[in-house]
């Protein structure tokens, strides 16, 4: 159990036996009235974000959500195959739980699993990825990287825009929250 006062973002809250992860907290002290917590919660097995106010002081139910450093092996079918960096323990997500982040992810790549009492919850990548592009159409004479964007798809699938100079075979930065591109790699 911890107090409102005590939320901070990323904190994971059990609320009426759903998983919620803090997004955002505003302490509000009115000039009248007692002082309250606003949040924005979302949550961790649907994505469905919402925004909930608690009084200041109140107790929230909070959840253990226990963070292991792993290494993307492989795709087995429907199952993404994870091991563990320090017991070499491995283990199968399925393809909603890693959702998006399957778009960023290569064999050997290190991401975060979190886990609740034995089950996958999700998986978290770094904030940015280094990924090579396999295809796009040349760059013209005169492309410059003030000007446009063209579509270019990456090893894994992912289609983003790159700027018009960018050629296939180069390897870019790509951010793993977005989508978008940061730079050459």
């Amino acid at each position: 159990m911890a107090s409102t006062n005590d939320l901070k973002n990323g904190m994971v809250l059990k609320i009426d036996n759903n998983l919620w992860s803090v997004v955002e907290f505003q302490h509000v002290k009115p000039g009248k009235g007692p002082a309250f917590v606003r949040t924005k919660l979302k949550n961790v097995l649907s994505g469905k974000t919402v925004d909930k106010t608690f009084n200041a002081g109140v107790k929230v139910e909070t959840a253990t959500i226990d963070r292991r450093d792993m290494q993307y092996s492989y795709k087995d079918g429907d199952l993404f195959v994870f091991m563990d960096t320090t017991t070499w323990e491995q283990v199968n997500v399925t393809a909603e739980v890693v959702g998006e982040a399957a778009d960023y992810m290569l064999e050997g790549q290190d991401a975060v699993v979190a886990f609740y009492e034995g089950t996958v919850l999700f998986v978290e990548l770094p904030a940015s990825v280094v990924l090579e592009i396999t295809h796009t159409e040349p760059g013209l004479q005169g492309d410059r990287s003030s000007g446009g964007t063209k579509p270019a798809t990456l090893e894994t699938g992912l289609e983003i825009q790159v700027p018009l100079f960018l050629e296939q075979n180069t390897k870019v930065k790509v951010d793993t929250r977005t989508g978008d591109y940061l730079g050459r790699a």
